[in-house]
């Protein structure tokens, strides 16, 4: 039999470190910097104490208590933060920071911060775009004018009724041609959140690949079973 002698704890030294012993990382995403263009204003401003939202992390509750607001040529957009995150700025370039880069809840809401500032900095520079295309015989999109003054997108896409989706505010369609539907728009998840719910109407199907896409959706297609 071979004979086992480890020193200390008499276990094997692979068993014996069941945890990671190095230091905790700082957000990949959010300690890098976002470039601006001189056309673009970044600051903070304080939001009352009645109008603060709320969020539960476990047992914590934290503060929605400012507004990181981002100004630029197409417009403005404002995002809540609590009082932890920060900006500074550099020269051309936005830096986000947080009091603890080392707590796990403040280390996750630094790289979100920060993806969703540079997402309203070109947002308010250049705008967000989804491309939402209509697949299927007869399958398409009508852009119509609603007696509320609203803009309705109208589906065609195999309902023996036509859905109509009401157009918020702060969007933008338009419709090059039948099957094909642009989405426009300063912000971003708002823009992605529209073409998701026009998709709804109609997800891609497996067997025909019938169905509303949005952006380079694909899907792979199956074979029908032959009983």
């Amino acid at each position: 039999m071979f004979s086992r002698s480890y020193k200390l704890t008499g276990l094997c030294p692979l068993l014996s470190r069941s945890f990671s012993t190095s230091r905790l990382s700082f957000s990949n995403i959010g300690k890098q910097a976002i470039p601006i263009s001189q056309s673009v204003q970044c600051f903070t401003e304080e939001i009352p104490y009645e109008f603060c939202k709320t969020f539960r992390k476990g047992k914590s509750i934290y503060s929605l208590d400012r507004n990181i607001v981002v100004k630029g040529p197409k417009g403005s957009l404002k995002m809540a933060v609590p009082s932890f995150v920060s900006i500074s700025h550099d020269n051309n370039y936005i830096n986000v920071k947080v009091e603890d880069p080392e707590d796990r809840i403040q280390r996750s809401m630094w790289g979100t911060s920060r993806a969703t500032i540079q997402n309203h900095v070109i947002g308010i520079t250049e705008g967000h775009i989804a491309i939402v295309k209509f697949v299927g015989t007869g399958f398409r999109a009508v852009i119509e004018d609603g007696e509320d003054g609203k803009k309705y997108v109208a589906l065609r896409v195999g309902f023996p009724y036509i859905p109509k989706v009401r157009v918020p505010d702060g969007i933008t369609v338009s419709c090059p041609n039948p099957t094909r539907l642009l989405v426009e728009g300063l912000d971003k998840q708002q823009v992605k959140l529209f073409a998701a719910r026009i998709r709804e109407f109609k997800k891609p199907e497996p067997y025909k690949g019938k169905g509303i896409y949005v952006d380079d959706e694909t899907i792979t297609l199956k074979e029908k079973k032959i009983k």
